[in-house]
């Protein structure tokens, strides 16, 4: 038998009303409240309870405040990333963000998928897929990242899109949802 944290690690289909899960949920708000508490000359780029439980990251990494993750531990940062304040990140899925890569203010990336079945989305069924984004890549405030989207290097989303398909290397998204940038536009 699989805890609902392994179903959830493995893709499957997991309760998110989970004893386990909300226990680390709590652990990762408690590293969050410290990230947006602290004054800045004593947060640096990230708060020490955050950057001890993100899954990896880089002393060239700075994330603004405010920001919130659900478990911290699936982020990997690379060098050089920069989240504009009012970042949110719902990892139950592993995120992957690339070395030089910048998101605006309030870029929002899920992972997590609910139920479609109105009993089993109640009841807290969920599925988490994970989201890749490349280096280089510049995100405008306010864009939506749905689970299960790779963007793909020096890609642009702009501001306010909402990402449901991947994003191929070097292109330039727009819209809800998002759609590739034409010459007419």
């Amino acid at each position: 038998m699989h805890s609902e944290r392994q179903k959830m690690a493995a893709g499957e289909w997991y309760c998110c009303l989970d004893d386990e899960l909300d226990g680390l949920r709590r652990r990762a708000h408690e590293a969050v409240h410290e990230h947006c508490t602290l004054p800045p000359q004593e947060r640096g780029f990230i708060s020490p309870k955050l950057r001890a439980l993100l899954g990896s990251s880089t002393d060239s990494t700075l994330i603004e405040s405010p920001f919130h993750c659900s478990y911290g531990f699936n982020i990997h940062l690379g060098a050089q990333v920069y989240l504009n304040a009012g970042c949110t990140i719902l990892d139950s899925a592993p995120v992957r963000i690339g070395d030089q890569t910048m998101l605006g203010p309030n870029v929002q990336i899920y992972c997590a998928q609910h139920h479609k079945d109105p009993e089993k989305r109640v009841a807290g069924l969920e599925i988490a897929k994970p989201v890749t984004i490349g280096s280089r890549v510049w995100i405008g405030g306010a864009a939506v990242i749905m689970p299960g989207v790779s963007i793909g290097d020096e890609a642009i989303v702009g501001a306010g899109a909402v990402v449901t398909k991947d994003v191929a290397e070097g292109a330039t998204v727009v819209g809800n949802p998002a759609r590739p940038l034409t010459c007419a536009q």
